[in-house]
């Protein structure tokens, strides 16, 4: 059963559903439906895992050549292939059936095309562009939207502005990865940035991407969805990743500042999740 959970990816769930909360709280402005709530979450979490179940399927052959993913059920044989493709769809069906009923159909549709970017582009791109950690932030960015539209039932500024934070955040998030996991990933033959460009266009991007995300962020007070004090963190926490960021073109030791970036990336993204939380209270 520990093979099956771990096909689903649990920390992939969990760090999309503190997204998927501040998406929710931010469209419900203090006034919390918590079994709608769960409807999001649980209805969301099951298809976040499909997708991951079906992605450890597609990606198995690349998996045995990385140190991180050799050990994964499907590269040894723990999970037969047809018994992970039936629990990936049967998850899917579950969630979608649960976002459908519990939420609304056009949250379920929003999930499905997440899923369907996961699973089918972003594993196509995966394997043939550098441009593939693009594709692969369009379903990263999903989340947000849900928790948004599970409340409101409709897209408008509030969540495409949410979408565009996830989608900007994630960039140099991934490139942290593929610096400090450089080898493995030129091993797997995965074109990623920092594998095809030199680690100079990868620390640039990375600085263009931390700007983007803040100024995205800042567009939420903006457009009234949010207060100064949302405001105020958003922009501490940007100048605090982007400082970070700076000094990667002074360091010498590449991975270990990678490393770093990579940790300051989750605590900004979970620190600006929780200033919406709080903020939804104080409007």
């Amino acid at each position: 059963m520990r093979d099956f959970y771990q096909l689903t990816k649990p920390g992939i769930i969990r760090g999309n559903l503190i997204t998927c909360t501040a998406g929710f709280f931010l469209a419900s402005q203090g006034r919390i439906d918590w079994w709608l709530f769960v409807a999001a979450l649980a209805g969301l979490s099951l298809v976040i895992g499909s997708g991951c179940v079906f992605n450890n399927y597609i990606d198995r052959g690349i998996d045995a050549k990385m140190a991180r993913t050799k050990t994964r059920a499907l590269v040894q044989g723990r999970i037969s292939n047809q018994s992970a493709l039936i629990y990936g769809s049967v998850l899917l069906v579950l969630g979608l059936g649960t976002l459908g009923l519990g939420t609304n159909g056009l949250t379920a549709l929003i999930a499905l095309s997440g899923w369907f970017f996961y699973v089918v582009v972003y594993s196509i791109w995966k394997r043939r562009s550098v441009y593939s950690t693009i594709v692969g932030s369009v379903a990263g960015a999903v989340p947000p939207v849900v928790g948004y539209t599970a409340v409101s039932g409709q897209l408008d500024s509030a969540a495409v502005t949410l979408f565009a934070i996830l989608v900007l955040w994630q960039m140099p998030h991934f490139y942290a990865i593929g610096i400090y996991r450089r080898k493995e990933y030129t091993k797997a033959g995965i074109p990623i940035l920092p594998v095809k460009q030199s680690m100079q266009s990868a620390k640039i991007n990375i600085l263009l991407y931390i700007l983007g995300f803040t100024a995205a962020a800042s567009l939420l007070t903006a457009y009234d969805y949010a207060t100064n004090f949302y405001l105020a963190i958003a922009l501490v926490l940007g100048l605090w990743w982007l400082s970070a960021g700076i000094k990667g073109f002074s360091t010498k030791d590449d991975v270990g500042w990678a490393k770093r970036m990579f940790r300051i990336s989750l605590v900004v993204i979970t620190g600006l999740s929780a200033a919406i939380v709080a903020d939804s209270f104080i409007i």
